[in-house]
C-alpha cells in the first residue's frame, strides 16, 4: 500500500494541474456515480488526508479517493497514451489541459462537501498535515500499552501517513520488533517524530528512503529484504507475518538489531 508521503505527492500534482481550471468531462467508472456528470464545475483544489485524497469540485462535492493496494492517479496531456490499462480507470476528470485518470482505486465515491469528516474523520494527526499534533499521537498510541508497536503504527487512527513499509523501517531504527508491545518501546516520542522526519523528506521525491542513501539496493534498511544481510550487522533479515488474517501484513527485522523485549543486547 502506498506510503503517506506518496499519497501527499499525488495530491499535489492533482491540486497543481486541476485547481482552478473548469471539468470539461468527467467519467466515473464506478457504478454508484456511472451517471454523475460534473462537467463545468471549477476544480477547488486537492489535498491529502493521511492516506486519502480529497478532490473539492465547484462549491457542493468532494471526490473521495483512496489509492488502497495498487491504486494511482496519473496526469496526461489529451493526446498523450496512458500507461496503465483502460480498464483499470476508476475515474477520469478531462480539462482543456490535462486528464487526470485514477487507476485501481480502493475508494472512488462522490460525496457532499460536508461529508468530509464522515469519509476522513477518524484518522488521528496526519504526520504530513496542518493538523499535526505530536501529543495527541502519542496519546492515541499510549491508549493500549500492550498493543505491537508495527500493529499500532499501521493504525491510521494513531496516526496517519505509515505504511507497511515505514512501519518496518521505523521499528528498525528504533531497535525494536515490530511485535513488541508499546510499552517496551524505549522513546516512543522520538520514534514518532524520526516518522515525521522520514516522509517529510521524502514526499518530494519518488524514491523514497529511510537510511540516507539513494543508491539502489541501500535505500532501506529492512523492508523487503528478507534473507538479505543487514547493512548494520550483516545478519540475514528476516521476516514474519504482524496481525491476524485477513488484516495480517508481512514484516521484516533484524534479529540482531531488533532484539525482542525479553533479550539483552550484544
Amino acid at each position: 500500500m502506498p506510503e503517506g508521503d506518496t499519497v501527499w505527492r499525488s495530491a499535489k500534482h492533482l491540486d497543481q494541474a486541476l485547481t482552478g481550471r473548469v471539468l470539461t468531462r468527467t467519467d466515473f467508472r464506478v457504478p454508484a456515480f456511472a451517471t454523475l456528470d460534473l462537467a463545468g464545475r471549477p476544480v477547488v483544489g486537492t489535498l491529502a488526508r493521511g492516506k486519502h485524497i480529497l478532490t473539492r469540485i465547484g462549491d457542493d462535492h468532494t471526490l473521495h479517493t483512496h489509492l488502497k493496494m495498487e491504486g494511482s492517479w496519473h496526469l496526461y496531456r489529451p493526446t498523450t497514451p496512458w500507461r496503465r490499462p483502460a480498464h483499470e480507470a476508476r475515474v477520469v476528470l478531462h480539462t482543456d489541459e490535462w486528464l487526470a485518470v485514477g487507476f485501481a482505486l480502493g475508494i472512488t465515491e462522490v460525496i457532499a462537501r460536508d461529508e468530509e469528516q464522515d469519509a476522513v474523520g477518524h484518522l488521528g494527526p496526519d504526520l504530513l498535515g496542518p493538523d499535526w499534533d505530536e501529543d495527541e499521537a502519542l496519546r492515541r498510541l499510549g491508549a493500549d500499552p500492550a498493543r505491537p508497536i508495527g500493529e499500532a503504527l499501521l493504525d491510521q487512527r494513531n496516526l496517519a501517513g505509515v505504511g507497511n513499509m515505514y512501519m518496518a523501517e521505523l521499528c528498525f531504527i528504533a531497535g525494536v520488533r515490530p511485535e513488541a508491545p508499546l510499552d517496551r518501546v524505549p522513546d516512543l516520542r522520538r520514534m514518532v517524530r524520526r516518522a515525521k522526519q522520514v516522509l517529510e523528506a521524502n514526499k518530494e521525491r519518488v524514491q523514497q528512503t529511510t537510511t540516507g542513501d539513494l543508491r539502489r539496493g541501500r535505500q532501506l534498511w529492512v523492508y523487503a529484504r528478507g534473507r538479505q544481510p543487514c547493512h548494520r550487522c550483516g545478519t540475514r533479515i528476516q521476516s514474519s507475518m504482524l496481525g491476524t488474517p485477513p488484516r495480517d501484513r508481512i514484516t521484516y527485522w533484524c534479529p540482531v538489531c531488533q532484539p525482542l523485549p525479553t533479550e539483552n543486547r550484544a
